[in-house]
């Protein structure tokens, strides 16, 4: 087991309110989170906004308002949005903590100092959503150029003289490092996609703005000098830091850096980073070089994800067709409308979704399969045993018991590589198999013949309950990563208390716990069969 893990998102650029395609790697971030934290493991999750940029200081003027003003009204959005899908990170980080400025500053020093930024001017497209673009990262169009991950916002041609980082300088030690490493970016086929993109040759690229005030200040003169004036201020000559620049760092800034070093060395490197596929190069390319540069370690893995669709097209605010995360936990609950969200949408391709597509999985699943597997459980349990728990069978003895250690190896393992729906698919394929062991063993039928003084028929009836209150004990906490508000309400109707914090720490060992027959030997009585999951409405729940 590891002695920590510290994982996180990208940080989300705070223009707009937020999507729920926005915060889907949040929300999966945050199981992964909680099954560390949950296994025992020291847990540090970090998410957050990315705040500078020349779009944001654009929409706040237009709006007659200060960029600080402007973003601190999107962050509380955000924060809303996160709370209501139960998100529980151990920071929310903002690019505009004072924090965050020292160590953007310090990386920028660093860098300096080993010789890796230079003066130079630069001439090209630049996107206010992304910032500087490449010839080769712009899309001609009826409409003019374009940026593609960012088509409606207007580019800028700038030439002005900025700061330069020596990227290519670390050409072939990105090769070697994506050589020893050969896990170090997921899913494969992105690894390859940015190997390729290394072996193609790399530029330099800037990090500085000239001229714009809502940004980090530039801490050095372009004769290398300090930008700080005596009075604590900056020089506004000396421009600001390179918005992509500045946001890399936040990770860091999370971590301890540069205030806190004890901090620091327990929890950097990064375990894992999450992001989208519109975002790998800067985290795999950019950020190991700039780490390098300062003298820090690379992070150890970084999974990138894919995009969700709605009828072949990316979801986005821009083009009006994303779904509100607030009003998605409304109709679907908070537990819902995690599940489906990472059950309906694969962990590591584009997958195309709709509403219709979520409340069908909710029902099919939810409504359907788990819940009605607790609540026919408990409620046959409570009418044929008079409320007692009864004691599951031991391994070799209970049918469902292999069928567990099948389904939950298979859990543990995809949802360690971040195959998050697939995890959740194997945990519900045991799911269909206790609904297809009530059916089988049909307990109502066991429980008449025992009515009758049958003491085989009552044996046998005690038996099968108990093995079905196990199994959805076993459930109940493995899927608490996924739905955590649901686990405690599972175990309350099984006659159990839960044993963990609101994020998930605090508690056993949850592979402990996860093992059959784990509190066999505890005596109990059942709650009440309260349902979990009520089924929804196709043409009464829309998407708000």
């Amino acid at each position: 087991m590891p002695d920590r893990y510290y994982i996180t998102t990208s940080i989300a650029y705070a223009n707009n309110r937020p999507g729920l395609h926005t915060l889907y790697e949040v929300i999966g971030a945050d199981v992964l989170a909680r099954w560390h934290r949950m296994r025992g493991v020291p847990t540090r999750f970090l998410t957050g906004t990315d705040e500078h940029s020349v779009n944001i200081a654009m929409r706040a003027a237009e709006e007659g308002r200060s960029p600080r003003d402007f973003v601190d009204e999107q962050v509380a959005l955000f924060r809303t949005a996160e709370d209501a899908l139960g998100i529980r990170p151990d920071r929310f980080i903002r690019t505009t903590d004072p924090d965050h400025v020292r160590s953007a500053q310090e990386m920028v020093r660093r860098a300096h100092a080993n010789g890796d930024i230079y003066q130079g001017s630069y001439e090209g497209w630049y996107c206010p959503n992304e910032g500087f673009r490449n010839a080769t990262d712009v899309q001609e169009t009826a409409r003019g150029t374009i940026c593609p991950n960012h088509p409606d916002v207007p580019l800028q041609w700038l030439t002005e003289r900025n700061w330069f980082f020596r990227l290519s300088a670390y050409q072939e030690r990105l090769e070697r490092w994506y050589a020893e490493h050969p896990d170090f970016v997921e899913p494969e086929f992105r690894r390859n996609e940015m190997l390729g993109f290394i072996r193609g040759g790399l530029e330099d690229f800037s990090i500085s703005r000239a001229g714009a005030g809502w940004g980090i200040p530039f801490p050095i003169m372009p004769d290398g000098s300090s930008a700080e004036r005596p009075d604590g201020s900056w020089d506004p000559e000396a421009g600001t830091i390179y918005v992509w620049y500045d946001a890399l760092i936040n990770y860091i800034t999370g971590a301890g850096f540069p205030d806190d070093p004890d901090a620091f060395a327990r929890w950097w490197p990064a375990d894992l980073h999450v992001i989208g596929k519109d975002i790998a190069r800067f985290h795999t390319i950019f950020w190991p070089a700039m780490l390098w540069a300062a003298g820090l370690e690379a992070p150890r893995h970084v999974w990138v994800h894919g995009w969700l669709l709605a009828q072949g097209e990316r979801m986005s605010k821009s083009r009006g067709n994303f779904l509100d995360p607030v009003d998605f936990a409304a109709a679907f609950g908070m537990d819902g409308a995690r599940y489906v969200a990472l059950r309906e949408v694969a962990f590591d391709r584009d997958t195309d979704v709709s509403w219709d597509s979520f409340i069908r999985r909710y029902n099919a699943d939810l409504a359907n399969d788990f819940g009605n597997l607790v609540n026919r459980t408990v409620s046959m349990a409570g009418r044929y045993l008079d409320g007692e728990r009864p004691a599951p069978r031991d391994v070799e003895g209970a049918p469902l018991a292999a069928a567990w250690q099948r389904a939950s190896r298979t859990y543990a393992d995809l949802l360690e590589r971040c195959l998050l729906d697939e995890a959740l698919g194997a945990l519900w394929s045991f799911v269909g198999e206790a609904n297809r062991f009530v059916d089988s063993e049909a307990p109502w039928a066991l429980a008449k013949v025992a009515k009758t003084g049958d003491a085989d028929a009552a044996a046998r009836l005690r038996s099968v309950l108990g093995d079905l209150v196990e199994g959805c004990r076993l459930v109940g906490l493995a899927a608490a990563p996924f739905i955590p508000g649901m686990a405690p309400r599972v175990l309350e109707q099984l006659g159990y208390a839960y044993l963990y914090g609101p994020d998930g720490n605090g508690g056993p060992p949850l592979l402990d716990e996860l093992q059959w027959g784990a509190r066999a030997s505890e005596p109990g009585r059942l709650g009440t069969a309260t349902p979990l999951f009520p089924r929804l409405d196709t043409d009464s729940t829309t998407a708000g």
